[in-house]
């Protein structure tokens, strides 16, 4: 969907203008390329499992890649009693009427899901004399189909899930939460998930594991992915020249090195980065043994 300069103050706001501006960066998804990694996945750790150690995906690199925010408020929520609060409490239906002035059609919905080309067709195009709030309905649109596509994409490619309603009703409130850490969660949880043999199709941000790949390894960086820019998605340079100044804030440079619990809805997956550290620079000491969030039921 087209970037209107009249959306941007609200990406902006929510964090998400970074993310955004990749539209126009994107590149195919190696399918090969990516499971073949997926195939040194260690879900109890994880990391990739190479020759001369172990790696992975950090905190740091969600914000170098994407120039996402990494700290604030969770993204969460259990999705049960979301859909129950949705029915019960507040009818999922009303609400998206008073968020985006209309209903799908009924050949459009399926469930509490709502099909991607909807949404592309009837909000693909901002009209000129837009009024506010008509600016406002569309930038919800697009944020919904920039969180559902492109940062926590599912197997259910096709659809959009209402459980951002909640978020969409105060798009001034967007910028407090973690979309860097949620979506480094689901990252992980969907590797976890890829590693299953009966497993065949890809889910998860795979531009930020592809772009990651091309970043920690250069001698299998494909021809052309060296242009100068940020995100890091978008090039491939020296970090300290391209990256943005608010990513290198202290506030946000503590939490790279964070052994914590990364949070998106009912997904928990631990940040292991004490087994990682000459990422950062630092010498490996002999790891601790690996975390395990046990639910108790």
């Amino acid at each position: 969907m087209p970037l209107h300069d009249r959306i941007i103050p609200y990406l902006e706001t929510a964090g998400l203008y970074h993310l955004a501006r990749l539209n126009s960066q994107w590149f195919w998804v190696d399918e090969s390329l990516l499971s073949a990694f997926i195939e040194r996945w260690r879900p109890e750790t994880h990391t990739f499992h190479m020759p001369f150690g172990e790696c992975t995906i950090t905190l740091q690199d969600v914000a170098y890649q994407l120039g996402l925010p990494i700290d604030d408020a969770p993204v969460s929520g259990c999705l049960t009693e979301f859909e129950n609060l949705m029915e019960h409490g507040r009818p999922a239906w009303v609400w998206f009427r008073e968020l985006f002035g209309e209903l799908p059609p009924q050949s459009k919905i399926k469930q509490m899901t709502v099909c991607y080309t909807w949404f592309h067709e009837r909000f693909r195009v901002l009209p000129t004399d837009a009024t506010d709030e008509t600016v406002r309905v569309y930038a919800r649109a697009y944020i919904l189909m920039l969180l559902s596509s492109q940062l926590f994409a599912d197997k259910n490619a096709n659809r959009v899930h209402l459980r951002w309603l909640p978020y969409l009703a105060s798009l001034d409130d967007l910028g407090r939460y973690s979309w860097g850490s949620a979506a480094l969660a689901w990252l992980y949880r969907c590797l976890c998930r890829d590693t299953h043999r009966n497993v065949v199709n890809l889910a998860g941000p795979l531009q930020l594991l592809q772009s990651w790949i091309f970043w920690r390894f250069p001698t299998i960086r494909p021809t052309g992915f060296d242009r100068f820019g940020f995100p890091l998605a978008s090039s491939s340079v020296d970090v300290a020249a391209v990256i943005h100044p608010e990513i290198l804030a202290d506030e946000h440079r503590r939490l790279w090195t964070a052994v914590t619990s990364l949070i998106y809805f009912a997904a928990i997956e631990w940040h292991q980065v004490d087994r990682v550290l000459p990422q950062f620079g630092g010498v490996q000491h002999l790891p601790q043994p690996a975390l395990n969030i046990v639910l108790q039921g």
